[in-house]
């Protein structure tokens, strides 16, 4: 939802100018990519098992935000190359499992949370992986899949509000972001696999006019 074109129109004014500065700077897109990755990782497997919830939150929505700043940085130079839409990509999938198997870790040794808390944790880890899977195997059998409920923009807000919220001590904060992700994100699977069946049935009945 978020990481469609208005999603962008709406952050660009903020960060078409940094993009501009990093690039002043000598950065390029790949090294911002690499180096948002390491820090974003570094956060979340650092504070939120030592229980500095809140801090790794607002850290994690801030360097959060390379992942747009690569971008319009690769539409300013050289328009962007495939060797740096797989690095980006991946480096999403990264940050996504740090960002959940942490959180998994506070809620084992930490907060000491019950079997299905952790289990739901563990769900939207899967899942986040699962939803990207989903758009990256059809893209390869040549459909355009994208779109869905719960995109990797809506499931960092999410995550990282719950993480935030469940710092500054609000009861069951996590939890309920936790579970609403747990909907959201088997929902955009379900959702995506369903939008590859209905573009293969159509491709096949256009086949079939042809013949």
């Amino acid at each position: 939802m978020l990481s469609g074109a208005k999603g962008r129109r709406a952050a660009a004014g903020i960060v078409e100018p940094v993009a501009r500065f990093f690039l002043s700077l000598g950065l390029t897109p790949n090294g911002v990519t690499v180096l948002g990755t390491v820090v974003t990782v570094a956060i979340a497997v650092i504070l939120i098992p030592l229980d500095h919830l809140f801090l790794a939150a607002v850290l994690s929505g801030v360097f959060s935000a390379f992942d747009m700043l690569d971008g319009a940085m690769a539409r300013m130079t050289t328009g962007g190359s495939k060797f740096g839409a797989v690095l980006d990509a991946s480096c999403d999938r990264i940050t996504d499992g740090a960002l959940f198997a942490a959180i998994c870790m506070w809620l084992v040794y930490v907060d000491h949370a019950g079997p299905a808390t952790v289990a739901a944790c563990l769900i939207v880890l899967i899942s986040s992986q699962v939803t990207s899977y989903v758009k990256a195997r059809a893209e390869a059998t040549g459909f355009s899949v994208s779109g869905g409920l719960v995109e990797r923009p809506e499931r960092l807000i999410i995550g990282l509000v719950g993480v935030g919220f469940e710092g500054l001590g609000v009861p069951y904060a996590l939890e309920v972001a936790l579970w609403l992700l747990v909907i959201g994100s088997i929902f955009t699977v379900l959702q995506r696999i369903a939008l590859v069946k209905k573009r293969d049935s159509n491709a096949r009945f256009k086949k079939e006019l042809r013949q």
